[in-house]
């Protein structure tokens, strides 16, 4: 057993705060993914152009970049806004929410080429078969395209949730109380990093064993066959 020396109830405390980023920057990201590959499917060039910059400026810049833009820029830009109303004081950005932001961001860009691939991937005649059965095309993507590109989505998407649960690690940089940021404040008190380090490494393990396995659950849910076959 790994002596924690009575820091265990910072490192769970740690844990709930790295699944709650996790998973709500996986909500907001896959919005910024579906709007990303609309935007990049769109017959408007307009539209086409966003969504490549979108993802071609997300996807060449490193996360933690992005993370500190969000929290340093947020602040300046909030801090502009606030002097125009006579307010001069220093204003920071919650590190939650900059760490959400970020980290949607940069799952969105990824996530828009995943949906991108898999909207392309269905036959063009249920368009065609939908609008002529006089179903508008918003009505034709939810509920006939849509579950069926989340069929072909899922495990792409599983990888870069897996990847979304390690990136987390990088908001600790900005004062988020996550998994990283209380063992190293363990590692602080006790001078141990071997211990507290190895065991943040084996809670990020858990994680990720656990998110693999409901990605899989999630695609047998979503593959009649595998399910009855299995």
């Amino acid at each position: 057993m790994i002596d924690l020396h009575g820091f265990g109830h910072l490192l769970l405390a740690g844990t709930w705060v790295t699944v709650k980023l996790a998973v709500v920057s996986l909500i907001v990201g896959l919005i910024f993914g579906l709007l990303g590959a609309a935007a990049k499917l769109s017959d408007y060039k307009i539209l086409r152009g966003i969504g490549t910059a979108y993802t071609t400026l997300v996807r060449g810049i490193p996360e933690l970049l992005i993370v500190f833009a969000i929290y340093f820029g947020g602040s300046a830009i909030v801090m502009a806004i606030a002097s125009w109303f006579g307010y001069d004081e220093y204003i920071e950005i919650n590190p939650f929410m900059a760490g959400v932001t970020a980290l949607s961001i940069a799952f969105g860009a990824y996530a828009t080429e995943v949906f991108r691939m898999a909207i392309l991937s269905i036959p063009k005649g249920q368009w065609e078969s939908a609008q002529a059965m006089g179903m508008t095309p918003s009505k034709t993507f939810f509920r006939i395209i849509l579950p069926q590109v989340w069929r072909v989505a899922l495990p792409g998407l599983g990888n870069l949730f897996q990847v979304l649960l390690k990136d987390t690690a990088l908001v600790s940089v900005v004062g988020l109380q996550d998994i990283i940021r209380q063992a190293s404040t363990a590692v602080a008190a006790t001078k141990e990093p071997f211990t507290f380090y190895l065991a943040a490494a084996c809670i990020y393990l858990i994680l990720t064993a656990i998110a693999t396995g409901t990605t899989h659950w999630f695609e047998r849910l979503s593959n009649p066959q595998a399910r009855y076959k299995g």
